[in-house]
């Protein structure tokens, strides 16, 4: 098994890197994109969130620091503001991802241009107007709508990163549920993409030392529906050794559960996994000591 990995940390609001970004210091940026890279991310997100003040600036500049890092580094381009988005892809020296694209009006009418303008990549996250989708109907409906206003410009379907917006598991499993429900549909709706998540997310909720578990499970399920891509924490090494198919027993194991499949778990770890698939599988309700049970 391989995931592409595309790392998150570069965000405005991390407590160390956020200064860094404002003050236009090189060092903590380029040591954090070097470390990213050295514990084998594929691509790199650079967060600025809303970027109200100056964000077009500060994306280009932000750009040209983690090129010098690596000349060639694949970035993903995180922010709300278009303006800076736009300001990123002119000093791309790669193809970036645009992330993100919604069913929104505005965002399709202002995003969708930039990706035709700078063949980009870009993240179908299936959002609407009404919000965040509550079923896989609902993510096949916003999908469809960004698809034709694309397919309008021209757009290839090989540019798409399909995000399909997965929730905690803490606050509803329906939720978890019908992420899982809706990647197999990917492709029968846009042959030809791609697929990512925020994979974090998931975790949302849960205690700090409990959300890798969560993660790492999590996208072993999900790689089995055929999950390609996600945005992780690079610096947790289970989590880059797991997309990089070093867990293959692990791999082998949720397998057999999702194919509904009788498990006997001997070992520690084994119990670690069959209890929290039972969790995200929505087998058992959702508690801090699920692993205690």
């Amino acid at each position: 098994m391989k995931i592409y990995t595309i790392a998150e940390s570069i965000n405005i609001m991390s407590k160390t890197i956020g200064p860094a970004i404002r003050e236009r210091e090189k060092g903590p940026i380029q040591k954090m994109a070097e470390e990213e890279l050295a514990a084998g991310a594929d691509m790199i997100d650079l967060n600025l969130g809303p970027a109200r003040k100056a964000g077009d600036e500060m994306m280009a500049w932000l750009v040209g620091v983690v090129q010098e890092v690596k000349k060639d580094v694949r970035l993903a381009l995180d922010t709300t503001n278009s303006a800076a988005v736009a300001a990123g892809l002119k000093v791309v020296n790669q193809r970036a991802l645009v992330n993100s694209v919604t069913a929104h009006p505005t965002s399709l009418a202002e995003r969708l241009p930039l990706v035709k303008e700078f063949d980009a990549d870009f993240v179908a996250l299936t959002m609407s107007e009404e919000g965040i989708p509550r079923d896989a109907n609902e993510r096949a409906v916003a999908l469809s709508t960004i698809m034709a206003s694309a397919d309008e410009l021209g757009i290839p379907h090989e540019r798409y990163w399909v995000d399909p917006i997965v929730l905690p598991v803490s606050v509803d499993i329906n939720q978890v549920k019908a992420y899982m429900e809706f990647v197999p549909m990917i492709s029968a709706i846009v042959p030809g993409a791609t697929n990512t998540c925020g994979l974090s997310n998931v975790s949302n909720g849960a205690p700090d030392h409990l959300r890798p578990i969560l993660n790492q499970v999590y996208l072993l399920m999900l790689y089995s529906l055929g999950q390609e891509s996600a945005i992780v924490d690079a610096y947790d090494k289970n989590m880059m050794d797991l997309c990089q198919g070093k867990w293959t027993a692990e791999a082998a194991l949720i397998q057999k559960l999702m194919n509904g499949e009788a498990v006997t778990a001997t070992t520690d770890r084994e119990k670690m996994l069959v209890k929290t698939f039972r969790v995200l599988n929505g087998d058992v309700l959702y508690s801090h000591s699920w692993l205690e049970d």
